[in-house]
């Protein structure tokens, strides 16, 4: 018999699972947020322990993409060079031209110099045998003595051939007072602490190749450039083993001009450079012209000597009415700088801290007739206002940010780099930065990166503290300006170097049609 066959029949349990399948949408786990990527890097264990400032601003439109503390203030290290820079470009302008002289204090008559040979500093940062415009695949031609021996030269070709005075290194146009408040005693040994003076020579510093010499003997000193100015006492002793129980060690007695060596070197190693810095560098340059000068055949009768403008001399160190520059009998040579905007890459690409704080006493000089510290603070400050800063969100007391007693917040910085941005000074002002992973104090860092070439910014760097401010190219085209800081950390500099630079991967590498609205971004 034939049945008919009943309709199949599905259980309840299976017709749930097919509901929710045709009622819900297909669905995958959505990418982290760039802020949610950002928190999450500074959630890692270092990181919680350092303090982090952060602020990220589309320049034209003004709108936070990212913020961290951001008013809160911090130790800029040589971010500190970006309020300098911008100070002198808009002060001084980007044309701007130093000047060197030698002068005599008495007329020349048939080859004699019937007085004292004056050189007299015009505040020129590059009096060197820098390279100029910057490169970054060479930092100095050869002869560290280079302008000093164009002006012996242009001497001997006015005639000269006989002195019967002095040779006067003149930095009188600064005030001396060297080294600013808040540099470590330390930092003065050294070239990246150089004392500031309107006469520079060779970034105010010596080089020292420290090489092995005999087995149990010293080591073996080559001085670039050769100067007669210190003397060396050298405790050091070569070994036979490769490894040494002492290192080398340096420090140099200023008013003395002697620098003292010791430790040990072992008789494989290849060498060592230190740099040693130039206690008095007018001095110094008065020492080198002289000997210039006799090379040409051109007798001294008198000395090297150093003239100084003392900071008791000035009612105020703030402002004043500018003395007028004396006048000499006769001009001897002159040199003439490059302008501003080539002095500007040197200082922001290389944190040349020398260079930054001659900017901010010659804007003291031509701004409030005292080329001193105070001055160009002064006139900072009211810089730093028209740009839109408040004056609680900086405190800047040097123009390299040697000094730990700087501070600024990010944000502030923001602002300063957003002003300039506007300004007619922009394309220099942003040339003179380092490129990530291409020049200066970026060049190896982004240089793997999807972000290479995209960032030009200013370094900072200090024991405990980093710091990486300026401009980036997101990959959507849009102008970012940025700034962030990291302070008191225990860690070493490269992981926390590290996170910064993730975190600026980030920014850069994320569209602002998925980058944080303003409303979000703002949570702290």
């Amino acid at each position: 018999m034939l049945r008919r066959a009943r309709p199949r029949t599905w259980g309840s349990a299976a017709l749930v699972l097919l509901w929710l399948a045709a009622s819900s949408p297909l669905t995958s786990e959505q990418p982290p947020s760039l802020e949610e990527r950002i928190r999450e890097r500074l959630e890692a264990p270092a990181a919680r322990r350092a303090v982090w400032g952060i602020d990220v601003v589309e320049i034209e439109s003004g709108q936070t993409i990212f913020q961290h503390n951001p008013d809160t203030l911090f130790v800029p290290a040589s971010n500190a060079k970006l309020y300098a820079t911008a100070l002198a470009l808009n002060r001084l302008g980007p044309d701007y031209r130093f000047t060197t002289r030698v002068v005599g204090e008495a007329r020349v008559e048939e080859g004699v110099l019937g007085g004292s040979l004056r050189l007299i500093g015009g505040g020129d940062p590059n009096l060197s045998a820098r390279v100029i415009p910057y490169d970054p695949k060479i930092e100095y031609r050869e002869d560290r003595l280079e302008p000093i021996r164009e002006l012996a030269r242009q001497v001997a070709e006015a005639g000269v051939n006989h002195i019967e005075g002095d040779i006067i290194g003149d930095d009188t146009r600064f005030v001396w007072d060297p080294y600013p408040n808040g540099w470590s005693l330390d930092d003065v040994n050294w070239d990246y602490g150089a004392p500031v003076s309107a006469l520079s020579v060779n970034d105010n510093r010596i080089e020292i190749l420290v090489r092995p010499g005999a087995a149990g003997q010293p080591a073996r000193l080559r001085l670039k450039p050769e100067v007669d100015y210190y003397t060396f006492e050298n405790r050091t002793e070569t070994k036979t083993t490769r490894r040494v129980a002492r290192r080398l060690e340096m420090r140099v007695r200023g008013p003395e001009r002697i620098v003292d060596f010791w430790g040990e070197i072992s008789i494989r190693s290849p060498g060592r450079e230190m740099n040693a810095a130039i206690a008095e560098p007018a001095l110094f340059a008065a020492i080198a012209l002289k000997a210039e000068l006799e090379a040409l055949g051109i007798t001294v009768d008198g000395k090297a000597k150093a003239a100084h403008s003392q900071p008791y001399e000035f009612a105020s160190l703030k402002d004043a009415k500018r003395k007028p520059e004396p006048e000499y009998p006769v001009m001897l040579a002159q040199i003439i700088s490059p302008p501003l905007s080539d002095a500007l890459s040197i200082v922001n690409k290389s944190s040349q801290n020398l260079h930054a704080e001659i900017l901010l006493r010659e804007v003291g000089y031509q701004r409030r007739g005292v080329g001193s510290l105070e001055a160009g603070i002064e006139e900072m400050r009211d810089f730093l206002e028209e740009a839109g800063l408040s004056p609680w969100e900086f405190y800047l007391s040097d123009g390299s940010g040697l000094a730990r007693k700087n501070l600024v917040s990010p944000e502030a910085s923001v602002k300063l780099l957003r002003s300039v941005w506007a300004s007619d000074n922009r394309q220099v002002y942003v040339d003179s930065l380092p490129i990530g992973g291409e020049d200066g104090t970026l060049d190896w860092r982004f240089s793997r990166s999807p972000a290479k070439g995209r960032i030009h910014a200013k370094t900072g760097s200090l024991s405990h503290v980093t710091a990486l401010s300026g401009y980036a190219t997101r990959v959507d085209g849009t102008q970012l300006a940025f700034s962030a800081f990291v302070n008191n950390f225990g860690v070493s500099s490269s992981y926390i170097r590290k996170i910064l630079d993730d975190i600026i991967e980030d920014v850069v590498m994320t569209p602002g049609s998925e980058a944080l609205s303003s409303s979000a971004a703002g949570s702290q």
